[in-house]
């Protein structure tokens, strides 16, 4: 973690596939030890996408439970994500069920507030002990009303920051324009303890995403799951070299060394 406390996580493989090169773990076994890796180089969490054999994104018991165990028994011992998100179920009652089939528990999920029956979802995870990573799609079409409907569901539940709930921002920005990412705190978040806020990008926002969360003192994100290239537009190796960079970058913007990883 950073000496402030704020988590550096590492995306493993998101909606990846073999077409998009060697950085992406597709096997269970290759995911542990990408996650090994990336650990050794600064992740404090680990955000993996379980993908049955034929590489479907699932929610299934199943599926989640055995790359969880994996990861665990690979010596992962950072906290495990798993997204919880219409990629790997369409249908909201569907969804809700196989979470509360799950019969091994991820520390986190992520629950995006831009699809439907996000509320009822993240309310059953927090029922079971996972902490809920709410994502909200900044300068997208959806992301008003994403924004609204969370805090909607904070005011009524269990408030940002408390009972295991952080606000996961995605960043749009074109890539290399650091200016549509302002030098602050965008304002749609601001009156959030930074410390309850993540701030991520896909792609070409990214790396100023990364940046941007440096400056304001949130978490920050980075790996294959987003971005594949790195900073200097290098194709990226691995997820190990990702999180490596990403670490040269928070102690320029924060003004402070980031430690290797949290126990």
């Amino acid at each position: 973690m950073s000496e402030a406390g704020r988590p550096a996580v590492v995306s493993l493989n998101g909606s990846r596939g073999a077409a998009d090169g060697p950085a992406v773990p597709l096997s269970p076994q290759d995911l542990a030890e990408s996650a090994v890796r990336a650990v050794a180089a600064g992740a404090d969490e680990v955000l993996v996408h379980p993908r049955t054999p034929c590489g479907r994104e699932s929610l299934s018991p199943r599926v989640v439970g055995p790359v969880l165990e994996v990861l665990r028994g690979a010596g992962v011992d950072v906290p495990l994500a798993v997204p919880a998100s219409i990629g790997a179920q369409p249908d909201p009652a569907e969804r809700l069920a196989r979470v509360r089939a799950w019969t091994v528990l991820p520390d986190r999920a992520v629950v995006h507030f831009a699809e439907p029956g996000a509320a009822e979802l993240a309310r059953a995870l927090l029922e079971r002990g996972v902490v809920v990573d709410a994502v909200v799609p900044l300068g997208d079409p959806a992301g008003p009303k994403a924004l609204e409907r969370l805090r909607s569901w904070l005011v009524r539940g269990p408030g940002v920051g408390r009972g295991g709930v952080r606000v996961l921002a995605e960043i749009a920005a074109g890539p290399g324009d650091e200016r549509a990412t302002g030098p602050a705190l965008p304002a749609a978040l601001r009156g959030l303890p930074p410390e309850a806020v993540l701030l991520f990008g896909r792609d070409g926002a990214s790396w100023p995403a990364l940046r941007l969360a440096g400056r304001c003192g949130t978490a920050a994100r980075t790996g294959a799951g987003d971005v594949l290239h790195l900073p200097d537009g290098r194709p990226a190796r691995s997820n190990a070299e990702l999180v490596a960079a990403a670490r040269e970058l928070l102690p320029r913007a924060e003004g402070r060394a980031v430690r290797a990883a949290s126990r």
